[in-house]
């Protein structure tokens, strides 16, 4: 039986015992692989609200999680968009990044006629029926067992403490070991390897695999291993955020948005995440251009006017990179790897990827486990540059000129040479699937680190990449510019049918979690105390 033993909690080491656990020992059926699970108790729990992304659902089926109960137990609400506003421009206009959209076969030339239309009706309203439905308040799914006729894809709004706890009990008992204590020390072998963990009260646990879900501090990959990182500031300029939880009975707006909304700021932007009690919200800042208070002062701002009561929280972060997320028989999964603003909701995924791609890649064998960690190490950098490039392109394609932070980011310096090939290459052409074979345009191959960084599209494919681009206006119109009449923009008729179906149809989303998951009801009346009207 080989052995594994995780140093941390939390999301991401609850995440990776859990989906070890499902895909390794039949969710707790067999006994491949022993999973201890060693987690500090003196360590302060940090409730917030998390957004995720569609492959959530994976790794619950793998685990073996009832979604039903998963979403009572965490507080989860359905998430179908990311809703950006004033990313463009400083004048309430916004655009959604949904999970759905229409394919229109043999070939695609949607992007293409919108361009050439007056482009009143946003690019994604026309493909797909899913901003609609969001902006309706409507739940993805019918109430009971009815069957849908608009199939939209979705992941969800959770509180992720609430997530870990779930996945800790469900995992311990399916055999998990969980054990309670403070890391110690760290006994090495002499190939490097790490040996053993031993905790504050004198026991020692031995593995063949350790995997290192300390968060920032990095335990066992940093202080152990010695791995260093590399600095991604220069193509994202935010290092901190304030963060604030609106509870319905302060505060509740009338609707459960089925939807993430990401507000642009004078320095960064607001994450606004529903749960079924209270809403998460976090402004994402650089401290280059605004102070702590002032970016909690814009929050509060934001969210409106005597919020005293409600307290904030002010985190610090670096974007960065772990060179080797796998060293010899270390594996680093979650904060410990490494730190991308959650602007497209990958926290969680990144800690899900590391926990799929360790069990897919799991070294039966001692021998097996360099050959295991290159290609580990392989498939994490790659994702990382493509999350990297995917963020980094909302920012630079912005037109806001109202504030330095806003003229700064769309500075060449601030371009990675990646993105900046893609889209020199995508002024000449749209984007379409074959682009992401490989990252070798005209300009000469672009790098990354030790090995050429390949942007597979795993996450985002063409589709994505043009919701983003023609969303941020990046196409400029020279027949609009001129005055030219052009044809109106037109939804495609089949997502016209969609969102006349799910006007008639589909459920309210807080009505959907009011009578499935049993969220209490609100009064939409209610306003923060001590509210001025």
């Amino acid at each position: 039986m080989r052995s594994v033993v995780i140093v941390g909690g939390g999301s991401a080491g609850w995440m990776t015992a859990a989906y070890l656990n499902g895909a390794l020992n039949n969710q707790g059926q067999d006994s491949n692989v022993k999973i201890t699970l060693i987690e500090s108790p003196d360590i302060p729990r940090i409730s917030v609200g998390e957004a995720t992304i569609p492959s959530i659902k994976h790794l619950l089926a793998v685990v073996g999680v009832d979604e039903l109960e998963f979403m009572r137990a965490t507080e989860a609400t359905f998430k179908q968009s990311i809703k950006y506003v004033n990313w463009v421009n400083n004048d309430n206009t916004f655009y959604h990044h949904p999970f759905s959209r229409h394919k229109v076969t043999p070939i695609d030339h949607s992007a293409r006629k919108w361009l050439e239309s007056d482009r009143s009706i946003p690019f994604m309203e026309t493909v797909s029926a899913q901003p609609l439905v969001c902006e309706m308040g409507r739940s993805p799914r019918l109430i009971g067992n009815g069957s849908s006729e608009v199939n939209l894809n979705y992941a969800f709004h959770m509180n992720a403490q609430k997530f870990a706890d779930y996945l800790r009990d469900f995992s311990t008992q399916r055999g998990v070991k969980h054990i309670l204590e403070n890391l110690q020390a760290v006994e090495l072998k002499e190939n490097g390897n790490i040996a053993s963990v031993k905790t504050d009260n004198d026991r020692t646990f031995e593995g063949d695999l350790f995997v290192d879900c300390t968060g920032f501090k990095a335990k066992l990959i940093s202080e152990v291993m010695k791995v260093d990182v590399e600095d991604c500031s220069q193509w994202l300029l935010c290092d901190g955020a304030v963060t604030m939880h609106v509870p319905y009975e302060d505060y509740y707006p009338g609707m459960v948005r089925p939807y993430t909304t990401a507000t642009a700021l004078s320095n960064g932007w607001i994450w606004d995440i529903p749960m079924q009690s209270r809403r998460s919200i976090g402004y994402v800042h650089s401290s280059a251009f605004i102070s702590s208070d002032a970016a909690e002062q814009e929050m509060r701002a934001y969210q409106g006017v005597n919020t005293t009561d409600l307290d904030s929280r002010h985190i610090k972060f670096s974007v960065h990179r772990r060179l080797k997320t796998w060293e010899k028989n270390c594996v680093a999964i979650g904060l410990s790897g490494g730190f991308i603003e959650p602007l497209e909701s990958t926290g969680l995924y990144l800690s899900d990827l590391g926990a799929v791609a360790l069990a897919e890649h799991f070294p039966w064998t001692d021998s097996h486990m360099e050959a295991m960690a290159f290609r580990y190490n392989r498939i994490l950098s790659n994702r990382f540059y493509e999350i990297l490039d995917f963020i980094n392109m909302h920012y630079c394609l912005t037109k806001r000129t109202d504030t330095a932070f806003w003229r700064e980011v769309q500075k060449p310096e601030h371009i990675n040479d990646r993105l900046k090939a893609k889209l020199e290459y995508w002024k000449m052409k749209l984007p379409s699937a074959l682009d992401f074979e490989d990252q070798c345009f005209d300009g000469g191959f672009v790098t990354g680190q030790n090995h050429p960084a390949v942007d597979t599209a795993a996450l985002w494919n063409h589709d994505s990449y043009l919701c983003i681009l023609l969303g941020m206006d990046y196409f400029q119109s020279e027949d609009q510019q001129m005055g030219k009449e052009l044809p109106s923009s037109s939804l495609y008729k089949k997502v016209y049918e969609r969102v006349q179906w799910a006007h008639k149809h589909l459920p309210l989303h807080s009505d959907w979690l009011q009578s499935t998951v049993g969220m209490r009801s609100f009064s939409a009346s209610s306003k923060p105390k001590g509210w001025v009207t």
